[in-house]
């Protein structure tokens, strides 16, 4: 209790220094943080690809902006594609119900010509193939002609044959008194009509012509008749 007494140091700031210690936590945290930033830059230099330099990001964003500008290109080349796509399928439509409607009025209409063709009186000589009605005018040197043919087995498929005409007359330059023009082919069904015209020699006036209906030219007979003509 009395022996040496030491000496004592008065030292105001040695409270204070004690207390300005970093804390472990900071030192830990901050040692965290760089070595999580040398890992992404040791990952990033060893193992991600390299980053682009300004000139490659340039070229990058020009491309870019070249494929959109591409992509919007084609896309208002798809709506205006699309839009010629409707408009194709509505002409379609409509000429779809233009047909139906003509086909329509093309049966109205042949089954108007097969009552009239009913109505023609019938054919004298009652052949396999009957001249039902006809009409020939002659004006100059031309002769037209219409004429209504029907077969007596009108079920059956239609058959081939030719129309020849003898035209009978007199020529006022010392010509024969008969023509015969080139056979006409004709395909006939239930009924036929044969319509047209044919050339007579110069100054030859016609009287009559002979409707003769031949399996082919020169072959056999089918039907004939014979009409005036006006």
């Amino acid at each position: 209790m009395f022996g040496r007494n030491k000496p004592v140091v008065f030292d105001p700031y040695g409270g204070r220094r004690s207390r300005r210690r970093i804390p472990s936590w900071l030192v830990l945290l901050l040692t965290g943080t760089i070595a999580g930033a040398g890992g992404v830059i040791y990952l990033q230099e060893r193992h991600l690809p390299p980053r682009l330099s300004q000139a490659d990001s340039a070229a990058l964003r020009g491309a870019y902006d070249k494929a959109e500008a591409e992509r919007q290109r084609l896309q208002a080349e798809l709506a205006s594609t699309q839009q010629q796509l409707q408009a194709a399928q509505a002409a379609k439509k409509a000429l779809d119900a233009e047909l139906a409607s003509s086909r329509s009025a093309a049966q109205d209409l042949r089954a108007d010509v097969a009552t009239l063709v009913e109505a023609l009186p019938p054919d004298p000589r009652d052949n396999g193939v009957e001249v039902r009605a006809g009409r020939f005018n002659a004006t100059g040197n031309t002769l037209a002609y219409d004429v209504v043919l029907t077969r007596a087995r009108a079920g059956a498929k239609p058959m081939n044959g030719v129309v020849q005409f003898v035209v009978a007359g007199e020529s006022t330059r010392g010509g024969p008194n008969t023509v015969s023009p080139k056979a006409i082919p004709v395909s006939i069904g239930s009924h036929e009509i044969v319509r047209g015209s044919v050339t007579l020699p110069e100054g030859f006036k016609p009287h009559q012509t002979t409707v003769q209906v031949l399996d082919r030219e020169a072959g056999r007979s089918l039907g004939m008749r014979v009409m005036l003509v006006k």
